[in-house]
C-alpha cells in the first residue's frame, strides 16, 4: 500500500502503545470507528440526494402554468 512491511507496522504499533498506553487504545479506536461510520453515513446521504435530484422531473411553478394557459 504505502511500502509498509510487517516490521514497519509492528514498530508503529509499538510506538502507539507506548504513547497512548494500553488503557487508552480501545477508547481511541472506538472514537476513530465512530468517526469513520459517521463519515460513511454522510457521504452515503449526499450520494442519495444527488441520485434523487437526477430522477425528479422538473416541477412547474404557478408562474409557468399561467404563462402556458395565456398562449
Amino acid at each position: 500500500m504505502f511500502g509498509l512491511g510487517t516490521p514497519e507496522i509492528i514498530l508503529i504499533a509499538i510506538v502507539i502503545l507506548v504513547l497512548f498506553g494500553a488503557k487508552r487504545i480501545p477508547d481511541l479506536m472506538h472514537g476513530i470507528g465512530k468517526g469513520v461510520k459517521e463519515f460513511k453515513k454522510a457521504t452515503s446521504s449526499i450520494e442519495d440526494e444527488i441520485k434523487d435530484a437526477g430522477r425528479e422531473p422538473e416541477k412547474k411553478t404557478p408562474e409557468t402554468k399561467n404563462s402556458e394557459t395565456k398562449q
